[in-house]
């Protein structure tokens, strides 16, 4: 039973899950957009809202915080001074899902997730 369980399994056990989801956190922290499945980009989009928010007032705590969960120094610091400061006035809402059409190869529908 999936009683009180949150999120989609996506097809895999829960370790090659959340390294996905890292990944896919990874690649847009660094590139601002990536193109994906919309299940993927679904799951992804509120865990980047998280960091997003919590990079907004840059302090030691939350660079600890946001460096944990993207184990990468260079996103870290783009997040807590680039990114978070450019949505310092704004509640919410940093990430557009804009679908692009079905993918040839098994029709899964494809999205690009972009910043705002």
């Amino acid at each position: 039973m999936r009683h009180r369980k949150k999120g989609k399994s996506l097809g895999r056990k829960v370790g090659p899950r959340r390294a996905l989801l890292k990944g896919l956190a990874l690649s847009f922290v660094l590139h601002e957009k990536i193109k994906t499945t919309e299940a993927k980009a679904k799951e992804v989009k509120p865990i980047i809202e998280r960091l997003i928010t919590r990079a907004k007032e840059n302090n030691l705590n939350n660079y600890r915080r946001i460096d944990s969960y993207l184990q990468s120094r260079e996103a870290t610091k783009k997040m807590l001074e680039e990114i978070g400061p450019k949505y310092k006035d704004r509640p919410g809402g940093y990430c557009r899902i804009v679908k692009l059409g079905p993918r040839r190869g098994d029709m899964a529908q494809m999205v690009v997730l972009e910043l705002v």
